[in-house]
């Protein structure tokens, strides 16, 4: 879309970087009206990897260049030293291509508090709506739930004994079971619910930008990485970025950044916005000095516990033998059921650590299955994993720049299990996990702690396994913070403070993370910052 000046620049009304959750909101809802030029940067290729649309197929997504960035973080001394992978999305879809599909849009309380702090506009009575406009949910629409929308969320469409006996054994410790997590107050035990539509993945591509792709205003580029933002005179203009190794320029009235809470922080740092001895350090000419990119990351850090079962059927046993992987073929082939229509976790439990919080403060994934890590083969014996993370962690990691050249991954310390508060929690955590499973509904399959292991006991004890077993689940948010303080990243309505024409609309902007999954919060995010985007527009 060149325009008249000769210069061969092209020129749009919006640029938005990064194709993943909120970028495909986001060109979606900028695109509607036919006068808006959109421009849509994706530094991925497209979507058209088939395991990207089977459900189970994320086990083949995650850790692979086609679809994954490969981040790795740093040595982290909360986790005994180890660096974890750190999959984050690279595709049309971003990590709703690869993720783990469950529909969370955590507590009211999440959203009432960005708004107690000064985020006029993001309590829950605000946000709401909004999720409402998204969703098409299985159930049809109420005052809690949309219908029609374009993200499809539906049940599992699998079940697993062993997993409705966790449950169980759960609600013989005192929480109850729930069939919603969504209405506000996630407390309690049951099976997600999932963006899916008929045993296929419902990606943020899928369901925000494919039916919208024919629009002549929207320009979708992939293979697009963004070298740095153009700046002029207090205004960021336009972008250069880098398509097979060659250098293209935009500009634009606005730039949108969508680039997750990794890759947020990482373009305005190259752009020279942020701390200025990590700009001089990296060869970076300081533009605006702005201390809070990079800052404030926050994640869940799950711990999974593993116990071997006996008397009851686990994904361990059918997978493990080439008549259960037929037999698992061929159910998804005639039905889109079975274990490749899985999440990674089917069934939840939202409680507290201890009976003073406020709210509930740990979130359990529980699978029919256990492995050392994603990506590895599954254990040779029948077990199920009880993976329990702490919704508000206190630890505050970084994400910086490691040098001028924005091919090179940024550092990623997540800085987990840092805080006298989260070790406490941590080994809490694993206490209540053996008091479920030691309750009558579970212990019938006589199950046998595989890790950490029975040996773990005392506070230190327990502090270290949670070191040992402890790793990502996915949720890095908070590195771009949105607040009404002038040391916020961005405003309430998420404009970047001190130069104009930039907004950032993703996980990054979140002050504090959300109680539970972040990619429904992420959509959430991209839905208001377009609707301020278009307001401020009109005047």
């Amino acid at each position: 879309m060149p325009d008249a000046r000769g210069d061969g620049m092209d020129r749009y009304d919006y640029i938005v970087v990064g194709a993943g959750s909120a970028g495909c909101v986001l060109a979606n809802r900028l695109s509607a009206d036919p006068k808006n030029r959109v421009l849509l940067l994706e530094a991925g290729g497209r979507d058209n990897y088939h395991w990207v649309h089977i459900p189970v197929g994320y086990l083949y997504c995650i850790g692979n260049p086609r679809t994954d960035w490969g981040f790795k973080t740093a040595p982290d001394a909360g986790l005994n030293g180890r660096s974890l992978t750190y999959p984050r999305g690279r595709i049309l879809g971003g990590c709703s291509a690869i993720n783990g599909m469950i529909y969370m849009r955590g507590q009211a309380r999440d959203y009432d508090m960005w708004r107690q702090a000064g985020c006029i506009g993001w309590g829950w009575d605000d946000v709401l709506p909004l999720f409402r406009r998204q969703e098409d949910f299985f159930r049809g629409a109420d005052d809690l739930h949309g219908a029609g929308g374009e993200l499809r969320v539906e049940q599992a469409r699998v079940r697993w004994d062993v997993l409705d006996a966790f449950l169980d054994a759960a609600e013989q410790a005192g929480i109850p079971r729930s069939d919603d997590f969504n209405r506000g107050d996630n407390e309690g035990g049951g099976y997600f619910h999932v963006t899916q539509k008929n045993g296929w993945r419902w990606s943020a591509a899928t369901a925000f930008l494919k039916p919208v792709l024919k629009r002549p205003n929207l320009r979708v580029v992939t293979g697009a990485q963004v070298e740095r933002l153009l700046i002029a005179e207090g205004r960021v203009t336009g972008l250069r970025y880098l398509q097979d190794n060659a250098p293209f320029e935009a500009a634009a009235g606005e730039v949108v950044l969508a680039a997750g809470a990794v890759g947020s922080p990482h373009i305005l740092e190259l752009s020279g916005i942020g701390q200025g001895a990590v700009l001089a350090s990296n060869g970076i000419a300081p533009v605006l000095e702005a201390p809070g990119v990079g800052e404030n990351l926050q994640d869940h850090l799950q711990l999974r516990l593993i116990y071997k079962v006996q008397g009851v059927k686990t994904l361990n046993t059918m997978a493990n033998s080439l008549w259960g992987k037929a037999k698992i073929g061929l159910e998804y082939a005639a039905f889109r059921s079975g274990p490749m229509s899985m999440s990674p976790s089917q069934a939840g439990i939202f409680t507290r650590s201890f009976p003073e919080k406020e709210s509930a403060d740990l979130e359990y994934h529980i699978q029919p299955v256990s492995l050392d890590k994603f990506g590895d083969a599954v254990h040779p014996f029948p077990a199920m994993t009880a993976s329990v993370c702490n919704l508000r962690p206190e630890s505050r990691g970084s994400v910086h720049l490691n040098g001028p050249d924005c091919r090179a991954h940024p550092v990623i310390a997540p800085n987990y299990l840092s805080t006298e508060g989260d070790r406490r929690v941590a080994a809490q955590s694993i206490r209540l996990t053996r008091q479920i499973a030691a309750q009558p509904a579970f212990a019938r399959f006589r199950p046998e702690e595989f890790k950490p292991g029975p040996s773990y006991e005392s506070e230190a004890d327990l502090v270290r396994a949670a070191g040992e077993i402890g790793t990502t689940i996915f949720h890095p948010v908070g590195t771009c913070r949105m607040g009404a303080d002038p040391g916020s990243v961005v405003d309430p309505r998420l404009r970047l403070r001190g130069l104009a024409g930039l907004r950032i609309a993703d996980a990054s902007v979140m002050p504090t993370i959300t109680s539970g999954n972040t990619n429904a919060p992420t959509m959430l995010i991209a839905e208001k910052a377009a609707a301020m985007i278009l307001e401020d527009a009109r005047g």
